[in-house]
Protein backbone atom coordinates (compact mmCIF):
# COMPACT_ATOMS: atom_id res chain seq x y z
CA UNK A 1 0.00 0.00 0.00
CA UNK A 2 1.33 3.56 -0.90
CA UNK A 3 0.22 6.82 1.04
CA UNK A 4 -1.40 9.42 -0.84
CA UNK A 5 1.75 11.50 -1.55
CA UNK A 6 3.25 8.35 -3.12
CA UNK A 7 0.19 7.20 -4.78
CA UNK A 8 -0.04 10.53 -6.53
CA UNK A 9 3.48 10.33 -7.79
CA UNK A 10 3.52 6.58 -9.06
CA UNK A 11 0.18 8.05 -11.04
CA UNK A 12 1.89 10.79 -12.53
CA UNK A 13 5.22 8.45 -13.41
CA UNK A 14 2.32 6.07 -15.42
CA UNK A 15 0.76 9.02 -17.24
CA UNK A 16 3.94 9.68 -18.72
CA UNK A 17 4.88 6.41 -19.66
CA UNK A 18 1.19 5.87 -21.58
CA UNK A 19 1.86 9.37 -23.13
CA UNK A 20 4.95 8.02 -24.45
CA UNK A 21 3.92 5.39 -25.81
CA UNK A 22 1.24 6.77 -27.34
CA UNK A 23 4.01 9.51 -28.60
CA UNK A 24 6.23 7.08 -30.17
CA UNK A 25 3.23 4.65 -31.95
CA UNK A 26 2.14 8.43 -33.74
CA UNK A 27 5.54 9.10 -34.82
CA UNK A 28 6.40 5.55 -35.75
CA UNK A 29 2.90 5.51 -38.15
CA UNK A 30 4.21 9.09 -39.76
CA UNK A 31 7.79 7.56 -40.17
CA UNK A 32 8.52 6.62 -43.92
CA UNK A 33 11.26 4.65 -43.36
CA UNK A 34 10.68 1.10 -42.67
CA UNK A 35 13.86 0.87 -40.32
CA UNK A 36 12.86 4.03 -38.09
CA UNK A 37 9.59 2.53 -37.86
CA UNK A 38 10.60 -0.24 -36.10
CA UNK A 39 12.76 1.46 -33.62
CA UNK A 40 10.24 3.49 -32.51
CA UNK A 41 7.61 0.67 -32.11
CA UNK A 42 10.20 -0.75 -30.28
CA UNK A 43 10.61 2.56 -28.04
CA UNK A 44 6.83 2.44 -27.86
CA UNK A 45 6.62 -1.09 -26.44
CA UNK A 46 9.45 -0.20 -23.88
CA UNK A 47 6.73 2.69 -22.79
CA UNK A 48 4.05 0.51 -22.66
CA UNK A 49 6.11 -2.56 -20.37
CA UNK A 50 6.71 0.50 -17.68
CA UNK A 51 2.98 1.71 -17.80
CA UNK A 52 2.17 -1.71 -16.59
CA UNK A 53 4.73 -2.13 -13.72
CA UNK A 54 3.33 1.34 -12.03
CA UNK A 55 -0.57 -0.15 -13.19
CA UNK A 56 -0.21 -2.94 -10.69
CA UNK A 57 0.50 -0.17 -7.82
CA UNK A 58 -2.49 2.06 -8.72
CA UNK A 59 -4.89 -0.78 -10.33
CA UNK A 60 -6.04 1.77 -12.44
CA UNK A 61 -6.16 2.58 -16.38
CA UNK A 62 -4.66 6.10 -17.09
CA UNK A 63 -5.59 8.25 -20.14
CA UNK A 64 -2.22 9.73 -21.49
CA UNK A 65 -1.88 13.54 -21.88
CA UNK A 66 -3.81 14.93 -25.18
CA UNK A 67 -2.47 18.25 -25.19
CA UNK A 68 1.37 16.78 -24.98
CA UNK A 69 0.52 14.19 -27.45
CA UNK A 70 -0.67 17.44 -29.85
CA UNK A 71 2.83 19.49 -29.38
CA UNK A 72 4.70 16.50 -30.00
CA UNK A 73 2.71 16.04 -33.37
CA UNK A 74 3.79 19.38 -34.02
CA UNK A 75 6.86 19.22 -33.41
CA UNK A 76 7.62 16.47 -35.73
CA UNK A 77 5.74 17.98 -38.59
CA UNK A 78 7.96 20.88 -38.45
CA UNK A 79 11.27 19.55 -36.68
CA UNK A 80 11.35 16.31 -37.40
CA UNK A 81 11.07 13.63 -35.41
CA UNK A 82 15.20 13.43 -33.96
CA UNK A 83 14.30 16.71 -32.09
CA UNK A 84 10.92 15.82 -31.15
CA UNK A 85 12.32 12.51 -29.64
CA UNK A 86 15.32 14.18 -27.57
CA UNK A 87 12.92 17.08 -26.56
CA UNK A 88 10.57 14.29 -25.05
CA UNK A 89 14.24 12.69 -23.36
CA UNK A 90 14.96 15.71 -21.72
CA UNK A 91 11.45 16.32 -20.01
CA UNK A 92 11.86 12.64 -18.73
CA UNK A 93 15.40 13.56 -17.69
CA UNK A 94 13.99 15.80 -15.79
CA UNK A 95 10.94 13.92 -14.51
CA UNK A 96 13.60 11.00 -13.87
CA UNK A 97 15.46 13.69 -11.03
CA UNK A 98 12.15 14.28 -9.41
CA UNK A 99 11.48 10.44 -8.65
CA UNK A 100 15.13 10.00 -7.27
CA UNK A 101 14.10 11.01 -3.68
CA UNK A 102 11.78 8.17 -3.92
CA UNK A 103 13.54 5.55 -5.03
CA UNK A 104 13.67 3.41 -1.42
CA UNK A 105 9.59 3.18 -1.40
CA UNK A 106 9.92 2.51 -4.91
CA UNK A 107 12.63 0.15 -6.53
CA UNK A 108 11.66 -0.43 -9.80
CA UNK A 109 11.69 3.70 -10.49
CA UNK A 110 15.66 3.39 -10.56
CA UNK A 111 15.30 0.17 -12.71
CA UNK A 112 12.57 2.37 -15.13
CA UNK A 113 14.97 5.24 -14.92
CA UNK A 114 18.27 3.32 -16.04
CA UNK A 115 16.53 1.43 -19.01
CA UNK A 116 15.13 4.60 -20.01
CA UNK A 117 18.52 6.27 -20.07
CA UNK A 118 20.62 3.03 -21.84
CA UNK A 119 17.93 2.38 -24.03
CA UNK A 120 16.84 5.52 -25.60
CA UNK A 121 19.84 7.00 -26.68
CA UNK A 122 20.84 3.66 -27.97
CA UNK A 123 17.49 3.77 -29.87
CA UNK A 124 17.81 7.35 -31.06
CA UNK A 125 20.98 6.85 -32.43
CA UNK A 126 20.26 4.36 -34.54
CA UNK A 127 17.35 6.44 -36.45
CA UNK A 128 18.36 8.00 -39.83
CA UNK A 129 16.43 11.40 -40.28
CA UNK A 130 16.99 12.54 -43.95
CA UNK A 131 17.04 16.41 -43.06
CA UNK A 132 19.77 15.92 -39.94
CA UNK A 133 21.69 15.42 -42.92
CA UNK A 134 21.79 18.67 -43.98
CA UNK A 135 21.77 20.92 -41.03
CA UNK A 136 25.35 22.62 -42.35
CA UNK A 137 23.24 23.78 -45.68
CA UNK A 138 20.69 24.92 -43.65
CA UNK A 139 22.98 26.73 -41.44
CA UNK A 140 24.70 28.40 -44.42
CA UNK A 141 21.53 29.08 -45.86
CA UNK A 142 19.36 30.84 -42.31
CA UNK A 143 22.85 32.38 -41.45
CA UNK A 144 24.10 34.42 -44.80
CA UNK A 145 20.00 35.82 -44.91
CA UNK A 146 19.65 36.83 -41.78
CA UNK A 147 23.27 38.95 -41.33
CA UNK A 148 22.98 39.84 -45.33
CA UNK A 149 19.45 40.64 -45.18
CA UNK A 150 19.37 42.21 -41.87
CA UNK A 151 22.04 44.60 -43.45
CA UNK A 152 21.00 45.26 -46.39
CA UNK A 153 17.22 46.14 -44.84
CA UNK A 154 18.71 47.98 -42.05
CA UNK A 155 20.96 50.20 -44.87
CA UNK A 156 17.74 50.45 -46.76
CA UNK A 157 15.62 51.83 -44.24
CA UNK A 158 17.36 55.36 -43.93
CA UNK A 159 18.89 54.72 -46.97
CA UNK A 160 15.03 54.90 -48.38
CA UNK A 161 12.68 55.62 -45.66
CA UNK A 162 9.78 54.33 -47.79
CA UNK A 163 9.03 50.86 -46.46
CA UNK A 164 7.47 49.58 -50.25
CA UNK A 165 10.68 50.79 -51.52
CA UNK A 166 12.75 49.04 -48.83
CA UNK A 167 10.34 45.95 -49.35
CA UNK A 168 11.18 45.55 -52.83
CA UNK A 169 14.54 46.44 -53.00
CA UNK A 170 14.80 43.59 -49.95
CA UNK A 171 13.17 40.96 -52.30
CA UNK A 172 14.86 41.46 -55.88
CA UNK A 173 18.42 41.80 -53.28
CA UNK A 174 16.52 38.20 -51.45
CA UNK A 175 15.77 36.08 -54.41
CA UNK A 176 18.84 36.90 -56.47
CA UNK A 177 21.38 35.93 -53.48
CA UNK A 178 18.76 32.83 -52.80
CA UNK A 179 19.52 31.33 -56.37
CA UNK A 180 23.14 32.33 -55.53
CA UNK A 181 23.60 30.48 -52.80
CA UNK A 182 22.15 27.21 -53.85
CA UNK A 183 24.10 27.82 -56.99
CA UNK A 184 27.25 27.99 -54.54
CA UNK A 185 25.77 24.98 -51.82
CA UNK A 186 25.24 22.61 -54.83
CA UNK A 187 28.82 23.64 -56.64
CA UNK A 188 30.22 22.82 -53.38
CA UNK A 189 28.47 19.87 -52.68
CA UNK A 190 29.06 18.55 -56.05
CA UNK A 191 33.32 19.57 -55.58
CA UNK A 192 33.49 17.53 -52.01
CA UNK A 193 31.62 14.14 -53.46
CA UNK A 194 27.81 14.72 -51.84
CA UNK A 195 25.57 12.28 -52.72
CA UNK A 196 22.80 14.73 -53.07
CA UNK A 197 24.17 18.25 -54.08
CA UNK A 198 20.84 18.92 -55.56
CA UNK A 199 18.93 18.11 -51.81
CA UNK A 200 21.82 20.63 -49.99
CA UNK A 201 20.95 23.08 -52.42
CA UNK A 202 17.37 22.67 -51.88
CA UNK A 203 17.87 22.92 -47.88
CA UNK A 204 19.97 26.13 -48.23
CA UNK A 205 17.52 27.65 -50.79
CA UNK A 206 14.64 27.09 -48.57
CA UNK A 207 15.84 28.50 -45.06
CA UNK A 208 16.70 31.62 -47.44
CA UNK A 209 14.13 32.64 -48.89
CA UNK A 210 12.03 31.24 -45.90
CA UNK A 211 13.84 34.25 -44.00
CA UNK A 212 13.91 36.76 -47.02
CA UNK A 213 10.39 36.66 -46.53
CA UNK A 214 10.00 37.01 -42.98
CA UNK A 215 12.10 39.68 -42.68
CA UNK A 216 10.77 42.03 -45.27
CA UNK A 217 6.93 41.11 -43.96
CA UNK A 218 7.04 43.75 -41.76
CA UNK A 219 7.79 46.42 -44.72
CA UNK A 220 4.93 45.13 -46.80
CA UNK A 221 2.51 45.34 -44.02
CA UNK A 222 3.26 48.50 -41.79
CA UNK A 223 2.49 52.12 -44.02
CA UNK A 224 5.11 54.01 -45.88
CA UNK A 225 6.17 56.65 -43.44
CA UNK A 226 6.48 53.43 -40.26
CA UNK A 227 10.02 52.43 -41.88
CA UNK A 228 11.23 52.53 -38.38
CA UNK A 229 8.96 50.47 -36.83
CA UNK A 230 9.38 48.09 -39.79
CA UNK A 231 13.49 47.62 -38.85
CA UNK A 232 12.29 47.41 -35.35
CA UNK A 233 10.01 44.63 -36.13
CA UNK A 234 12.45 43.07 -38.48
CA UNK A 235 14.83 42.99 -35.95
CA UNK A 236 13.18 40.97 -33.36
CA UNK A 237 11.95 38.96 -36.23
CA UNK A 238 15.76 38.05 -36.52
CA UNK A 239 16.00 37.50 -32.46
CA UNK A 240 13.15 34.91 -32.66
CA UNK A 241 14.41 33.04 -36.00
CA UNK A 242 17.81 32.70 -34.32
CA UNK A 243 16.16 31.56 -31.14
CA UNK A 244 14.03 29.01 -32.33
CA UNK A 245 16.60 27.69 -35.33
CA UNK A 246 19.22 27.32 -32.66
CA UNK A 247 17.25 25.76 -30.24
CA UNK A 248 16.25 23.16 -32.74
CA UNK A 249 20.25 22.15 -33.81
CA UNK A 250 21.39 22.04 -30.22
CA UNK A 251 18.33 19.87 -29.00
CA UNK A 252 18.53 17.87 -32.53
CA UNK A 253 22.65 17.31 -32.43
CA UNK A 254 22.74 17.76 -28.77
CA UNK A 255 25.21 21.27 -28.97
CA UNK A 256 25.33 23.89 -26.61
CA UNK A 257 22.30 26.43 -26.88
CA UNK A 258 23.24 29.31 -25.17
CA UNK A 259 27.12 29.95 -26.67
CA UNK A 260 25.69 29.27 -30.26
CA UNK A 261 22.51 31.64 -29.97
CA UNK A 262 24.70 34.92 -28.78
CA UNK A 263 26.97 34.53 -30.90
CA UNK A 264 24.64 34.44 -34.14
CA UNK A 265 22.60 37.24 -32.52
CA UNK A 266 25.56 39.52 -31.95
CA UNK A 267 26.42 39.45 -35.55
CA UNK A 268 23.24 39.54 -36.81
CA UNK A 269 22.37 43.03 -35.05
CA UNK A 270 25.69 44.21 -35.03
CA UNK A 271 25.40 43.79 -38.79
CA UNK A 272 22.37 45.69 -38.89
CA UNK A 273 24.13 48.47 -36.75
CA UNK A 274 26.97 49.41 -39.19
CA UNK A 275 24.55 48.75 -42.23
CA UNK A 276 21.99 51.60 -40.78
CA UNK A 277 25.12 53.84 -39.55
CA UNK A 278 26.55 53.27 -43.57
CA UNK A 279 23.15 54.05 -44.50
CA UNK A 280 22.79 57.32 -42.82
CA UNK A 281 26.46 58.69 -43.86
CA UNK A 282 25.73 57.69 -47.43
CA UNK A 283 22.14 59.32 -47.49
CA UNK A 284 24.24 62.69 -45.59
CA UNK A 285 27.66 62.59 -47.63
CA UNK A 286 25.70 62.07 -51.34
CA UNK A 287 22.45 64.00 -50.83
CA UNK A 288 20.37 61.58 -52.37
CA UNK A 289 16.64 62.16 -51.32
CA UNK A 290 13.74 59.43 -51.98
Amino acid sequence: MLDTKLMSVVQRMQKNEITGFHAYTLLAKKAKDEHNRKVLLRMAGEEKKHYETWKKYTQQDIKPNRLILFIYSIFNTVFGFTFTLKFMEKLEDADAANYEQYIKELPEAQKISKEEEEHEKELIEMLDEDRLKYVGSMVLGLNDALVELTGTLAGLSLALQNTKLIALSGLVTGISATLSMMSSEYLSSRSEGAEHPFKAAGYTGIMYIAAVVMLVLPYLILDSEHYLWALGAMLIIVILIILVFTYYVSVAQDLPFKKRFLEMATISIGVAVIAFVIGLIVKNVLGIEV
